[in-house]
């Protein structure tokens, strides 16, 4: 079957998200199906473009008029479904509902090719921050045009236990993970008598809770007087905003005077990304979801870090997970983490880092994209 794979932005090597839509377009394209992956990027003379394949089918040129129009144009997108006679639109939500949008893809029903709209968070109205002054204006354009948007689809794709998402129905399927480039955890920190490494790989945000984190290690140093040695290191961008204020990190740091015991690394991917792992024990997860009004979610990193074999923390509701014994719930709260649970659970733990691997291959990507395959055709 011939399916486009509809992205609204471009791709970073650095980006977790990015990694999901390439897995997930290998998923599809491992069962078989004809994938074309339809994004928007800029070209190498600077011009905003709409690409398939890396094929430049739409030219904006440059400067904020381009950067508009490319919202408002998708004519491109539907007479390349029609050429090439696309049997499937997959879109993934970027939040962006709109009457264009609604129009390209009343178009697509018109034409009889069917189309679902994969939602990364529900609700996601507590994402949108009120202190940058684009994003207000964005969420009501969205709330405006949402459920006329998604009356046209066949179906919602969600990581959430929800039936119904804008008055249509959802496919409920589970974050996957792709087992070929995820390398098993070899922990060298083990090894380190008496330390403890913490890690957390993420664009950071505040649904994170890092902030929770950088507490909980500062009121365990407080309070202990002959602690373990005890240190975190957070992998991914974090918006400036996070290292200041109430909750900000250099706050917190300097507060709790933990300078030596956090790492800020940066994005990273590949072998650095792999010998940071390399000298944890354990790995933390969202741990703030709470803050953004979501319960249940299947998060992308909870099941990476499976598929390494690492045990892991996080808040939110997780059915995958949250009966797992290589899996440790913090409270769905405010409260700084408790760095001295996490010691006793890993002093009990004796699971192999194979074994947990072994307990996610039903979420392989070609297992969960095929759900939403046979939901719909």
């Amino acid at each position: 079957m011939k399916i486009l794979f509809l992205v609204y932005h471009g791709f970073s090597e650095y980006s977790g998200t990015s990694k999901k839509i390439h897995c997930q377009v290998k998923g599809l394209q491992e069962n078989g199906h004809d994938v074309r992956l339809c994004y928007y990027d800029f070209a190498e003379n600077g011009h905003r473009c709409r690409y398939i394949d890396g094929m430049i089918i739409e030219d904006y040129g440059k400067g904020r008029f381009a950067g508009l129009i490319q919202r408002l144009c998708y004519d491109s997108i539907f007479d390349y479904c029609i050429h090439e006679k696309i049997e499937f639109v997959y879109a993934r939500s970027f939040q962006n509902a709109s009457p264009w949008l609604v129009s390209f893809f009343r178009k697509l029903h018109r034409a009889g090719i069917p189309a679902v709209t994969e939602i990364p968070t529900y609700p996601y109205d507590g994402e949108f921050s009120p202190h940058i002054w684009q994003q207000p204006l964005r969420l009501i354009v969205d709330k405006c045009f949402r459920r006329s948007l998604y009356q046209y689809m066949n179906a919602m794709v969600t990581f959430s236990d929800e039936k119904f998402i804008f008055g249509q129905r959802a496919i409920s399927i589970s974050n996957g993970v792709d087992f070929d480039n995820i390398p098993l955890h070899e922990c060298i920190g083990s090894m380190m008598q008496g330390q403890l490494h913490l890690i957390a790989v993420a664009e950071v945000n505040i649904w994170h809770g890092l902030d929770r984190m950088i507490s909980g290690l500062g009121e365990y140093y407080l309070y202990n007087k002959q602690p373990r040695q005890v240190f975190f290191h957070v992998v991914g961008g974090i918006w400036s905003g996070h290292m200041n204020g109430k909750r900000g990190f250099g706050t917190l740091i300097d507060m709790y005077n933990l300078q030596d015991k956090v790492f800020f690394h940066g994005p990273l991917f590949g072998q650095q990304l792999d010998d940071i792992f390399a000298l944890c024990q354990f790995a933390i997860g969202s741990l703030g979801r709470h803050r953004s009004g979501i319960t249940v979610i299947k998060t992308l990193k909870n099941r990476e870090y499976a598929v390494r074999g690492l045990p892991f923390m996080y808040s939110e509701q997780d059915p995958d997970f949250d009966h797992q014994s290589y899996v440790l719930k913090a409270p769905a709260d405010e409260s700084p983490i408790n760095i001295q649970q996490i010691i006793d659970f890993l002093e009990r733990f004796n699971m192999k880092p194979e074994e947990i691997r072994q307990s996610v291959e039903h979420l392989a990507w070609r297992i969960q994209m095929q759900k939403v395959i046979d939901a719909v055709l």
